[in-house]
């Protein structure tokens, strides 16, 4: 009997594993697929590890211990940094690091979400191209690395984005997003609060960057005005601290989440206030008001295609099909836009 081929998934935050689970469940019967948490590479990178610096990153603490949880949960085979194998196709949550090893093999990258805000400091940190990516505190320039041999994004906006950030075109394949790719079944819930106010916040201070929180707060308040408002952490987030501002500038009464189903809480909401949130996204999708930080007409033209949740199976036919293509990344991506171009409309 012939080997199957052998494919590994490199996971990180909840979100990251989710999409990759998806993402193998419509391949795990043809390969043998594997999964490990995103890890270091280089010594300076596994000296960072040992030494609990990366606490905030999905590299360790709690991000690993959930991705680690769900993956014993779902019955998924972990191969911790790909050392029992030779795979023959990676799926990357993050191009930040891209192990040397794994490109031995081919590798595909899937966005996840929206990446951070690029900042003087970040385009210092590409434009050296000695300083690692990672560097730049923060996901910025995720996406951007070119290394991967192909990538799969979540519209043809963000195709035009990642081109931009210097990424090769050629190896851009628009696939949906999953997770954010069919938001309208959210509608039906049983999240017990409507007609308020939603306020997520992001992980700024986390990463390392500057964060007025409190202004932040009081600009929230004037939108807000005598509405419900409902609070929303992020995973990331130093809970104590965040909910001591928060019931500063709200009051005690104020309503907190730190878990819960943030689509859910979308959907049933009148407004949506983020600061650097993919969950902007569901909101654009579901026809709510929107607030970011980051300009929102430009999110209008990079919001994740609604494709009634078919992102998954779309990046599991990529894989099905590049782990088999004699050819490396912009050769399979010309082939796939020959082959659309003589299918009948």
């Amino acid at each position: 009997m012939k080997e199957k081929k052998k494919i590994l998934f490199i996971v990180g935050s909840p979100n990251q594993t989710s999409q990759m689970h998806q993402i193998s469940s419509y391949l795990q019967e043809d390969f043998d697929c594997f999964f490990t948490q995103f890890y270091p590479d280089s010594l300076g990178e596994k000296f960072a590890l040992w030494a609990n610096l990366m606490e905030k990153t999905i590299m360790s603490g709690h991000f690993k211990e959930r991705a680690d949880r769900y993956l014993q949960e779902h019955n998924l085979r972990v191969d911790y940094m790909g050392k029992q194998h030779r795979y023959d196709l990676a799926v990357l949550c993050s191009d930040l690091i891209v192990p040397r090893k794994l490109r031995k093999g081919k590798t595909l990258w899937v966005q996840e979400g929206m990446t951070d805000e690029v900042t003087p400091w970040a385009r210092f940190v590409k434009k050296s191209r000695v300083i690692p990516r990672y560097f730049a505190m923060s996901t910025a320039l995720n996406g951007s690395s070119n290394l991967c041999d192909l990538y799969c994004v979540a519209s043809k906006g963000y195709k035009d984005y990642f081109t931009n950030m210097g990424t090769d075109r050629d190896k851009i394949v628009v696939t949906g997003m999953p997770n954010f790719d069919n938001v309208r079944q959210h509608l039906n819930n049983d999240f017990p609060h409507r007609d308020y106010v939603l306020v997520a916040t992001s992980d700024i201070r986390e990463c390392f960057r500057h964060d007025d929180r409190i202004g932040f707060l009081h600009k929230c308040k004037h939108i807000v005005a005598r509405r419900p408002v409902l609070f929303k952490l992020h995973p990331n987030e130093i809970r104590e601290r965040a909910i001591r501002e928060i019931k500063s500038v709200f009051g005690d009464d104020a309503r907190i989440y730190t878990e819960g189903n943030s689509n859910d809480m979308i959907a049933n909401c009148c407004e949506l206030i983020t600061q650097y949130s993919t969950l902007v996204y569901v909101g654009i999708a579901l026809g709510k008001k929107v607030h970011s930080y980051f300009d929102v007409d430009m999110l209008y033209g990079l919001a994740p295609e609604q494709n009634n949740g078919t992102s998954a199976l779309n990046i599991a036919e990529v894989c099905r099909k590049f782990i088999h293509f004699d050819g490396n990344g912009p050769a399979f991506v010309r082939s796939l836009e020959r082959r659309q171009t003589l299918e009948p409309a």
